[in-house]
């Protein structure tokens, strides 16, 4: 995972806007994102599928961030919304790593213990990692059961929805009936303790 970058000289709450170089050349270092390459062409915005549900375009992700408004963006929705489909990557022309800069972004927030601006994003997060550490690898029926118990959507519509989605699923082959994982679960133990140790899960 990305590393996390040292925020301790970048603007404070109620500065004045004023873009720092050398403040966003360590964020680059940290993330891997290119961010500074970025001149505002708005190519990721327009062919990102997810900006009806966001606060922020992507290209105001960017923005912020060489403005130094690493607040704004830490509170923001659109982090947390981000599919990581790649497809703002592959239209940047300066290759600027949305993804990853969401992903560092999001981190960054985990890590410093504050409040996601879409809990039911890191919720989904949780389950799917506990999921791997268990098995190895995801069980969707055991996933979206426990999603659905914790945020209220068991019972009802949604429910039903999702049951005669998951039925589809089985009769296609697409969802398995009990869940499977792998043989040799010690590099797997190994891993989980490394990023426990780490702060990463």
């Amino acid at each position: 995972m990305p590393g996390e970058a040292n925020h301790s000289s970048s603007p404070r709450a109620g500065d004045a806007i004023r873009p720092s170089g050398s403040w966003l050349a360590r964020v680059d270092a940290a993330s891997g994102a290119g961010a500074a390459s970025c001149f505002g062409c708005k190519k990721c915005s327009n062919g990102c599928p997810l900006t009806f549900a966001m606060d922020l375009h992507p290209y105001q992700v960017v923005r912020y961030l060489q403005l130094g408004q690493i607040e704004k963006l830490e509170k923001c929705r659109t982090i947390w919304l981000c599919a990581s489909c790649q497809t703002c990557l592959t239209r940047c022309p300066n290759e600027v790593d949305l993804p990853r800069l969401m992903d560092w972004l999001t981190e960054t927030v985990f890590k410093r213990g504050e409040e996601a601006a879409e809990e039911r994003v890191l919720l989904f997060h949780r389950l799917f990692l506990n999921d791997v550490a268990k098995r190895g690898r995801v069980f969707e029926g055991s996933l979206m059961a426990g999603y659905l118990l914790k945020t209220g959507g068991a019972f009802g519509v949604e429910a039903l929805a999702n049951a005669r989605l998951g039925l589809r699923m089985l009769k296609k082959g697409r969802m398995k009936l009990l869940p499977a994982g792998t043989k040799d679960k010690a590099w797997l133990k190994a891993l989980f303790k490394e990023a426990k140790e780490k702060g990463d899960v």
